[in-house]
């Protein structure tokens, strides 16, 4: 389980981070990247911002049923948890699933992950 401060929490956020940020495309998902500045935090976000990286997951009807997304969600969120601390504190990133997603195990998708990452540094 990602704690609350690795988390995206507002859709201002994800929009921010899918339209502002860079992307790349994997087989199994698309992770979005923004690198935030101390100068594009707002007040709200407080201190907790640079406890590491936060993450937010977009996991649609087209991966699967209920019981698919959410075992992708979990899927995805432990390697995310795995890879917070290789990642700098000042990265927004969203990764959407796709399709191929239900039937990826967590190596393939951790795979994916860190291919995309490695992209986008």
């Amino acid at each position: 389980m990602l704690p609350p401060r690795h988390k995206l929490h507002r859709p201002a956020d994800f929009r921010a981070t899918i339209r502002g940020g860079r992307r790349a495309g994997r087989r199994t998902l698309v992770l979005h990247l923004r690198r935030v500045r101390a100068t594009d935090v707002d007040a709200d976000a407080g201190p907790a911002r640079w406890g590491g990286p936060r993450v937010g997951l977009v996991v649609s009807k087209k991966v699967g049923d209920a019981v698919t997304r959410h075992a992708v969600s979990r899927r995805l969120r432990h390697v995310m948890l795995n890879l917070a601390g290789e990642i700098g504190d000042d990265a927004d990133i969203v990764i959407r699933a796709l399709p191929a997603a239900a039937h990826a195990s967590s190596a393939e998708l951790e795979g994916d992950i860190r291919s995309a990452l490695a992209k986008l540094a």
